[in-house]
């Protein structure tokens, strides 16, 4: 139950209060009575749990924590309070992995930073806490407001923070650690244009400011400007070339700019220094697994897990890799991680979702299926995705581009054919066309780009939540001298991800939702619509765990009803735009006859058929989503029909399809 349930705001305060004057029996009794109201609260979990302790009663603090730790993984104050009550009966070595966990997933906690020094102090290691005094002393130094907000920030209150934090730079407009603090804050609400502008004008001000540029790449990272990250990751490197946390950044830049030799070869250095890094192991799987190197990313994996069983994304790692069968063994100790209080929000959400795999491939259908819904249910909490805003998107691009807008600005756009949209939901089969596309000598295969759905953003503006219907409106208004520039821009902002081949692939499947944008930016691009079963295409959905982007899909109505939405809007293109403009590919036809599918396909970008496109899993590239290992196999039948085995629990999502479902 939240504070807006039983549990008001001046409750809390009550409490508070109690605590603040030391009378702890009261505060204890207090929290004790509402948590029977609101068992899951936070606060008054972790305000239970600190009177507990500071009234000795240790193995109430300890439950209060166990309970407050479950339903919080990356609270820090629930670890830095676990900190305390260790210190306090004696235990040094547990006190100082607590405040450091504390610190990992809050690092505005000051006394978590004091308590390090003093431990490695205690311990003869004087350069950890001399490290751990200079972030406490960092800390302190900082404006009250912006200790607030790296606070707000790190216990999940972003809009709160971002309050707070845009008040402060009003008043200081060049206060780099608030610009940095703004831009994070930026990033974590999807706003990284605005991230990139913030962090790129505080490099500026601060040319040697670090940690500056570690945050830059992160943002360019996500904008997937990789090329533009390696470079900063370059610029670290020179700094200190010896630097472990450097030597990893030029890696992962390395792998997103398509270096896979140099990623892996700058891991194994780090891995020379750190051999039991579960984080560099990890991403070494991810290098090897995109450059098609699966067994020995699955020894990195597995190794990875050796070193640290609550690597969570090791795990999913491995379950992602859909060819991959767990052991016995490695089930069981999976389910033993799942119970672990110390695994991260995201470790509980990697290891369900990996679970849920292991269970299928056993078999054991619902207990596979109780997993998937736990990973779901924990990243559904995460967002702020609904159904009515989705359908009101879609409804907007049908009230304004009608096929007037489209007769009207016949002949605007940038008139370059290179590239080939593939659209749709995930799941329905969009890496396998890219994958046939990719195999012809005149096509280069690229990512998910996000450029369209970048350009999309930017003409919503400001004002996205007050005038939703901004974009697409827009449209109408834009000159055609524009619309050309546009569709130059996404061209040679993609031109990075190209191999000099006169076409190329963009399979963002979400950019079926701006097909009206595409046709008049970049009128002879080809538009092709993967499309899959419903019940297959959803549930497939629903099982896997995406990076990001597809917010509808942890929820059985949720993606029900997105993928009604998309069929009504993919109807709405075809009455709209000229005869044939969309070709509409169904994965089931290319599964059942895969040559005359593989023959339409080229005939509609215009291209000679090559065997090579017949024989795509035998092309030697990366490949970056779900279907990297399944693209690079013959093509099966046998994952067609795999939703009838969990069809007892899909009564939501066959509801949400309504007549979509033949029969």
């Amino acid at each position: 139950m939240s504070e807006t349930g039983y549990v008001k705001k001046d409750i809390l305060r009550e409490v508070r209060a109690a605590m603040q004057v030391g009378n702890f029996e009261a505060a204890l009794s207090r929290a004790k009575h509402l948590l029977d109201l609101a068992p899951e609260h936070r606060e008054l979990l972790y305000m239970a749990a600190a009177s507990a302790r500071y009234l000795k009663q240790t193995d109430a603090a300890r439950d209060y924590l166990s309970r407050l730790k479950r339903v919080a993984p990356d609270f820090g104050r629930a670890f830095q309070e676990e900190g305390h009550l260790l210190r306090n009966t004696g235990d040094q070595a547990g006190a100082l992995a607590a405040y450091r966990l504390a610190t990992q997933y809050n690092p505005a906690l000051v006394a978590s930073w004091q308590r390090q020094a003093e431990l490695y102090t205690a311990l003869g290691q004087d350069r950890a806490a001399a490290d751990a005094r200079a972030q406490a002393a960092r800390l302190e130094a900082l404006p009250r407001e912006l200790l607030a907000v790296t606070n707000y920030v790190h216990e999940g209150e972003v809009l709160h923070a971002e309050k707070i934090a845009r008040a402060f730079m009003q008043k200081h407009p060049k206060h780099v650690e608030g610009m940095r603090l703004l831009a994070d804050i930026g990033s974590r609400l999807g706003v990284h244009e605005d991230a990139d502008f913030l962090l790129e004008t505080a490099i500026e001000l601060e040319p040697d400011n670090l940690q500056l540029r570690i945050d830059y790449i992160q943002v360019l990272r996500k904008r997937q400007k990789y090329e533009a990250a390696l470079e900063q990751a370059n610029v670290l490197m020179k700094r200190d070339p010896d630097s472990p946390v450097f030597q990893s950044l030029f890696a992962i830049e390395s792998m997103q700019a398509g270096d896979y030799g140099a990623a892996i070869d700058t891991f194994d250095k780090v891995l020379e220094k750190l051999p039991d890094d579960a984080s560099t192991l990890t991403s070494r799987g991810h290098a090897l697994k995109t450059f098609g190197e699966t067994d020995e990313a699955i020894a990195s994996y597995r190794a990875a897990i050796a070193a640290d069983p609550l690597q969570g994304d090791a795990w999913y790692a491995l379950a992602n890799l859909k060819t991959f069968r767990f052991e016995d063994d490695e089930i069981a100790e999976m389910e033993r991680v799942a119970g672990d209080p110390n695994l991260s929000y995201m470790g509980r959400v990697h290891v369900a979702f990996a679970l849920g795999k292991a269970l299928e491939d056993r078999a054991d259908y619902d207990a596979a299926f109780e997993r998937y819904s736990e990973g779901n249910g924990l990243k559904k909490r995460q967002t702020r995705y609904t159904t009515e805003q989705m359908q009101e998107e879609f409804a907007a691009q049908e009230k304004h581009c009608t096929q007037d807008l489209f007769t009207r600005r016949a002949g605007a756009g940038h008139d370059d054919p290179a590239p080939i949209f593939i659209v749709g939901l995930p799941r329905a089969g969009s890496t396998l066309i890219e994958q046939i596309l990719a195999s012809h000598s005149q096509v280069d295969g690229t990512l998910e780009l996000p450029n369209i759905l970048s350009l999309a953003h930017r003409l919503r503006g400001r004002k996205q939540v007050s005038d939703r219907e901004r974009y697409p409106r827009i449209l109408h208004d834009l000159p055609d001298e524009e619309l050309a520039a546009l569709g130059r821009d996404y061209i040679e902002n993609t031109a990075i991800h190209r191999q000099g081949a006169p076409f190329f692939t963009d399979k963002m499947p979400n950019n079926f939702r701006h097909i009206g944008l595409i046709q008049l930016i970049l009128p002879n691009a080809k538009i092709i619509d993967a499309r899959r079963e419903p019940m297959a295409c959803c549930f497939s959905g629903f099982k896997q765990l995406f990076a990001e982007g597809q917010e509808f899909s942890y929820s059985l109505e949720d993606i029900g009803h997105y993928y009604r939405g998309y069929v009504d809007l993919m109807g709405h293109w075809d009455r709209v735009l000229p005869e044939g403009r969309i070709l509409r590919v169904q994965h089931e036809d290319v599964v059942g006859d895969l040559e005359t599918q593989v023959r339409r396909i080229l005939d509609y970008c215009g291209l000679p058929f090559e065997q090579a496109c017949v024989d795509f899993h035998k092309t030697k590239r990366a490949v970056r989503t779900a279907s990297s290992e399944q693209v690079r196999q013959p093509i099966s039948a046998s994952g067609l029909e795999q939703w009838r085995h969990f069809e007892p629990h899909l009564g939501p999502l066959k509801a949400a399809l309504g007549d979509l479902i033949a029969g």
